[in-house]
């Protein structure tokens, strides 16, 4: 009797399998040969499952993504302000927690701006939607507790894309020596500026 494999949760496995080799080697230095012995299969069942080494960095950030979300949902249920989960929400970009989902979050970036593909840009747009609407929902909640003005509503999409940019600009340049301190400090100004005066 043949053996019925359930091909999504192995392609999951495969991934998750080879996260540490992901997180501790550049991408351009990882081959299927790599790939597969750390995963423990034959190089020829690596393509029974990813067409290359780049799929496999996207099921792998897939997976993180969910966990992470997860565990920031969590985190963002337990403090009150918006101000306070704007800045736990821009936490993805420093913490120790999400180091290793950063390292292969860098690989998704630079797989999506040299050789996108629909699958692949299609799921980073479902992430930035989730995460921009993510976003209006913490502001729309600090307007409806008269924390900030209405019209913060407006810079959602800003604050959503401050963590990123500076997340990029200091991975790669030497203009940011203290990513978490620089983020706080935006946040805590943009706050200042939004906060309903009382």
């Amino acid at each position: 009797m043949a053996i019925i494999v359930d091909k999504v949760q192995k392609k999951k496995d495969i991934a998750l399998a080879c996260k540490d080799l992901f997180v501790n080697n550049s991408l351009k230095d990882l081959t299927i040969a790599k790939i597969a012995a750390n995963a423990g299969i034959s190089k020829g069942s690596i393509y029974d499952y990813f067409q290359n080494k780049e799929e496999i960095v996207f099921e792998l950030l897939r997976h993180m993504m969910l966990e992470h979300d997860e565990a920031k949902e969590r985190k963002l249920k337990s403090v009150t302000t918006a101000k306070e989960r704007v800045k736990i929400f821009a936490e993805f970009f420093y913490s120790d927690e999400t180091k290793e989902l950063r390292e292969i979050y860098k690989d998704f970036i630079s797989i999506n701006l040299t050789a996108p593909n629909e699958h692949i840009t299609s799921f980073q747009t479902e992430c930035v939607n989730r995460y921009f609407n993510w976003m209006c929902n913490i502001i729309q909640d600090g307007i409806d507790n008269q924390e900030i003005i209405p019209k913060s509503i407006d810079i959602a999409k800003g604050l959503f894309a401050l963590g990123e940019g500076m997340f990029i600009s200091s991975s790669i340049t030497n203009t940011i020596d203290d990513l978490q301190k620089e983020l706080n400090q935006n946040i805590e100004t943009i706050f200042s500026l939004i906060e309903v005066k009382k």
